[in-house]
């Protein structure tokens, strides 16, 4: 009896030690280089657009690719020069905010990744070498992004592109 049950102990062990010496190695190869690439580009709406009190619509278009140790995000807000309700007020020609920058770290789990670094932001937020960080869903329209870079926090839903790694 107290065999089988040591036997279970170290059955049970081995697997959790195994299990997290593979789930380290995936999570560390993120990181390195000629590790997993991860990529992205696409239209956004901005969840809640400018925010109080006008909501003015914010559109986004945002890429990023990250492989091999490097990486760069762009990330351009457009939104309309009419007041809603007035003509043209569905057309974003209005550049209110740019954020480009180089990718220094990414981390993959499960569905999301993280990537962080520092970039140039013109605009609302403006100013020069601001860290950054950006969380994104895997996946097609409907997938997620969020931004968050001089302060700020832009959640956003990707209308058409896609996010993979």
């Amino acid at each position: 009896m107290v065999k089988r049950r040591m036997l279970k102990v170290l059955l049970i062990t081995g697997a959790l030690l195994g299990a997290t010496l593979v789930w380290t190695l995936f999570a560390q190869a993120d990181d390195k280089p000629g590790g997993r690439s991860i990529k992205g580009a696409g239209t956004t709406m901005v969840e809640g657009g400018t925010g109080p009190p006008s909501f003015t619509p914010l559109l986004t278009k945002v890429a990023f690719h990250w492989h091999g140790g490097e990486g760069r995000f762009e990330c351009l807000a457009l939104a309309p020069s009419a007041s809603a309700g007035s003509p043209g007020s569905g057309n974003f020609d209005t550049n209110v905010m740019y954020v480009t920058g180089e990718i220094t770290s990414a981390r993959v789990r499960g569905g999301t990744a993280v990537l962080r670094g520092t970039a140039t932001v013109t605009g609302v937020g403006a100013g020069a070498d601001e860290p950054f960080e950006i969380t994104v869903r895997r996946g097609g329209p409907g997938a997620t992004l969020v931004l968050e870079v001089s302060g700020l926090t832009f959640r956003e839903i990707l209308l058409e592109g896609r996010f993979q790694f």
